[in-house]
């Protein structure tokens, strides 16, 4: 896809105009290469020779910098862009190269920077444009505009539209990783690590030998066997109190899943707790009536799994429950569930249990955790950050050429999400996936769960101080997702404000730039459907509008991300805390559980380890780790978005000092939202 290409023109001189050429290989792993390498100086008036960098790759192996001159027939004018294309050696397989960048300096002395980070191809050539950013309004020359559509036109035959399910975020149309262009895939590093950690992540945890037994739990200490030889600081915490109400209440507010929670100003219809029931588990001589004028009441409610279809894990029908669960902030400002109700219609058949309730109270708790376990991984960690993420990817890709403004601020947070959710597909979610066998959803309860949870999939849910305030928890105490999040929010908000101020100077020329409308609109119509009622903008009017935007999606891959993902092994590797599915019918009556009934009900021993590896994975840093504010490709040269990057980098480094403070007070530290442990981007 090469801009059209101006003719040599050989004068009648035969003096020759040489520029001097800088070129730097990546420093990854297999960066460099063996095949031919050519570059190509295209400008305003002409272009250069089509000149090989290296016959035989000593001078292109990782890390290496390379000088070389390049000539033209004439001065080139102003410097376009400059070409490179391999050509693959004929007794050697196709050895793609990594180019960090080109540095050119001209006649007169003038250094022009051409970043690149891309991988070179015997497929296609790449053309790099100058390091400044440019909005498509900003290039007037023909090779330009020619150039800049080759592009997107390039990247929308690479990177196509597919239907997961209709009425779904639509998906990449690759199934298999390797099929992926190489600047989606994982590194080598990284694809190494993931499989070593995939095939020694039993073994590790020292849980191979029970990864095939289908059979339950008979015993509570064999649970804390297998347990005690993998637990972290927090999940010999979780294993310590997760009996305890206060406990319950603590993760609904900084556990994995800590965006259900809500202010209860009025009891739900299908919830009728009587206030006697609960009168003696507040303050002494306050009522239920009381306590709710106050706000002191607070509601989960997991109807998005009412009537799901249950899975069968090995061989056995499991159950699903979409309980409401009721909690009280006490005076010492503790969160304490005081009412649980195991399903959304309310009768004599589904009884609301009651911390006076002894087992069977400890068992509707149970019923609760596993109900989250499951919204969590569905709704809150698919939908909302991987899915959300991929659409975005898309688009931008699509729409955003690699000299656009935003494409450069984004494409760090877009790194590896492609790879990782088509794998997500296929090893989680598919039909011999993690998840498919051994969860109450599987794959069906999967798909319904996802196309109720769509619904309620709107731009404000996403904006977390929006959110926060939707759900009235803004007063809420000891709620650090909710703290260590808006301080996140606002400093990603500053960055992005400020650099979409440097490139858009009014709202006139947000108005104007067809790329960046063309952007909103796909992911307006292939993530959200078309739905107006999601309130995701179909075009940008004002710098406010990007503003937002961005930061919401910067915030969504980045630290939401981290918030519902890091936690994963932390909280769930107690497997009574988390259970993924329900072996037991929800009880009907009061009064006839036992602690061996709870066993019963737990999953079986190859789900409760088949689980844990899964999350013992999917929570560990991974090695090419790059935390969030950290650009270590330089995609911007200009001052200003240089200083701003160093401004969000002082900002987190702040936020950073201010979390360990407090942690340093609490029992069990809340980390998940340290900025030094986000990862920039969703890449596992």
């Amino acid at each position: 896809s090469s801009a059209g290409w101006l003719p040599l023109s050989f004068c009648s001189s035969s003096r020759m105009e040489t520029y001097k050429v800088t070129v730097t290989t990546g420093d990854m792993v297999h960066s460099g290469t063996f095949d031919r390498v050519f570059i190509t100086l295209v400008g305003s008036e002409d272009r250069s020779e089509r000149t090989v960098l290296s016959t035989e790759g000593q001078d292109l192996s990782s890390g290496m910098v390379m000088e070389l001159a390049v000539s033209a027939p004439d001065l080139l004018g102003d410097l376009l862009f400059v070409r490179l294309d391999k050509e693959q050696c004929f007794f050697l397989p196709d050895d793609d190269w990594f180019c960090s960048k080109v540095e050119v300096t001209t006649p007169s002395g003038e250094t022009v920077l051409f970043p690149c980070y891309r991988w070179v191809s015997d497929k296609w050539a790449v053309e790099l444009r100058e390091g400044k950013a440019k909005k498509v309004f900003e290039d007037q020359h023909p090779i330009l505009i020619q150039q800049r559509t080759g592009e997107l036109e390039l990247c929308h035959n690479l990177y196509r539209w597919a239907v997961f399910r209709e009425g779904l975020p639509k998906m990449v149309g690759i199934d298999d990783p390797a099929l992926l262009p190489h600047d989606a895939r994982f590194s080598f590093t990284k694809a190494m690590d993931l499989l070593v950690r995939s095939k020694t992540a039993l073994d590790e945890l020292k849980l191979r030998s029970l990864a095939d037994r289908k059979k339950p739990w008979t015993k509570w200490e064999d649970i804390k066997r297998i347990f005690w030889f993998n637990k972290t600081m927090v999940s010999g915490y979780v294993q310590k109190h997760w009996e305890e109400d206060w406990f319950l209440g603590y993760q609904c507010l900084n556990g994995c899943n800590p965006v259900v929670v809500q202010r209860c100003c009025q009891l739900p219809p299908n919830f009728p707790v009587p206030s006697c029931l609960v009168n003696p588990f507040l303050e002494a001589g306050s009522t239920l009536e009381k306590e709710l004028l106050k706000g002191n009441i607070y509601l989960c409610d997991y109807k998005v799994l009412d009537g799901i279809t249950p899975n069968l894990i090995n061989n056995r029908l499991q159950y699903m429950v979409a309980p409401l669960c009721l909690l009280y902030k006490k005076t010492s400002d503790q969160l304490v569930p005081i009412a649980i109700q195991l399903q959304q219609w309310a009768g004599p058949e589904n009884p609301i249990f009651l911390p006076s309730d002894g087992i069977d109270w400890l068992l509707a708790k149970i019923c609760v955790r596993s109900a989250d376990f499951s919204h969590h991984h569905v709704v809150t960690h698919l939908l909302r950050t991987h899915l959300l993420a991929e659409v975005i990817t898309m688009a931008t890709l699509h729409h955003l050429p690699h000299v656009h403004p935003l494409y450069k601020l984004l494409i760090p947070h877009m790194r590896y999400t492609l790879q990782v959710n088509i794998m997500a597909r296929v090893r989680l979610l598919g039909r011999d996936g993690v998840f498919s066998e051994h969860t109450a959803i599987g794959g069906i309860g999967l798909i319904e769960i996802l196309e109720r949870a769509v619904q309620s999939l709107t731009y404000s849910s996403l904006c977390l101080p929006e959110d926060i305030s939707a759900r009235g928890v803004e007063s809420v105490p000891n709620y650090y997702y909710r703290d260590d999040g808006l301080c996140l929010w606002n400093s990603i908000n500053r960055f992005v404000k400020g650099m979409v101020k440097v490139y858009y100077p009014d709202d006139n020329a947000v108005v104007k730039d067809t790329e960046l409308q063309s952007w909103i609109k796909e992911i307006f119509t292939e993530g959200f459907q078309e739905r107006p009622e999601s309130e995701i903008p179909q075009s940008f009017t004002s710098l406010e509008e990007v503003t937002k935007f961005v930061n919401m999606v910067v915030f969504t891959v980045s630290a939401q991300h981290a918030a519902v993902n890091s936690g994963l092994f932390d909280f769930s590797s107690w497997m009574p805390n988390s259970p993924s599915s329900l072996q037991w019918p929800p009880p009907i009556t009061k009064g006839s559980t036992t602690m061996s009934d709870i066993l019963k009900a737990l999953p079986d021993i190859n789900t409760t380890v088949r689980l844990m590896a899964t999350t013992w994975l999917l929570s560990k840093q991974p090695s090419d780790f790059v935390a969030l504010g950290q650009y270590p490709w330089e995609h911007f040269i200009e001052d200003a978005p240089c200083r701003l990057i160093l401004e969000l980098q002082e900002d987190l480094a702040a936020l950073s000092q201010k979390i360990k403070e407090r942690n340093a007070q609490l029992e069990l530290p809340y980390t998940y939202l340290l900025p030094e442990l986000i990862e920039n981007s969703i890449a596992l």
